[in-house]
């Protein structure tokens, strides 16, 4: 993630997920992010708070994130860790989780998918990046598969190239970048970019489509990927978590 600034789970969902928060590593083993999300990891809390999501309209800004700034070839050479932001304007979304808000800052992708269910990955992954206002960061990850057209592809119709100006979106509904499942897998993790930072929430939604030629053009513009690698999940544990609003 991050840039700038149970009872049963039915088999369907557990492979339609991609989600954290709560579960905190039994161990002094390093708490990274992403993770690939193993069914036997997966438990039922009925204290678990559920995550509240209030998204409105917005405008959006997406520009290219750039990694390589002093490089004289940054211009055409593509970063790991860079990637395509959609900044939304303040006060436009937020979510609550414990009674702490966290306000929706910006959202990316990566591709392919960081988080994996079962060792398989989506093609892409959207993080929605909150903040609350003592700095802690909360995301929802999204993972997006080919199928009907979505807002995702709105956002993504035209993408911002690398060295230059930023591409304005308009008119974007928040609440229809999240699936109409409201189940969720949480954990707590990391940033999944330098500078790795733990303690980050984290909530796995169940999957979204996007159609083929957005996934392409994204994927066109990423040869290589700009995904980290999976990390050891160190006894951590994903609670299923109910989300309300959206």
């Amino acid at each position: 993630m991050a840039r700038r600034g149970l009872i049963v789970v039915p088999l369907v969902l557990a492979v339609a997920m991609v989600t954290a928060t709560g579960g905190a590593a039994q161990s002094r083993e390093p708490a990274q992010s992403p993770i690939d999300v193993t069914f036997d990891a997966i438990r039922f809390d009925p204290a678990q708070p559920r995550l509240s999501v209030s998204y409105w309209r917005t405008d959006v800004e997406l520009e290219y994130v750039r990694k390589d700034l002093s490089s004289p070839t940054g211009c055409v050479t593509r970063q790991a860790e860079e990637t395509e932001e959609a900044a939304v304007e303040p006060g436009s979304g937020h979510v609550t989780l414990a009674g702490v808000r966290y306000d929706l800052v910006q959202f990316h992708f990566h591709t392919p998918a960081e988080h994996r269910v079962g060792g398989r990955a989506d093609p892409l992954e959207m993080h929605l990046v909150h903040r609350a206002a003592d700095g802690g960061l909360l995301v929802i990850g999204v993972p997006l598969r080919p199928g009907t057209r979505s807002t995702v592809d709105s956002v993504l119709a035209r993408l911002a190239p690398e060295c230059g100006e930023p591409v304005d979106v308009p008119d974007i509904e928040l609440g229809t970048l999240l699936p109409a499942n409201r189940l969720m897998l949480s954990y707590t993790g990391s940033l999944t970019t330098a500078p790795f930072t733990e303690g980050v929430r984290w909530f796995l939604a169940t999957g979204m489509t996007v159609s083929q030629a957005t996934i392409d053009r994204f994927q066109q513009l990423f040869t290589g990927g700009n995904a980290r690698a999976v990390q050891p999940l160190g006894g951590r544990t994903l609670a299923l978590t109910p989300r309300t609003g959206g």
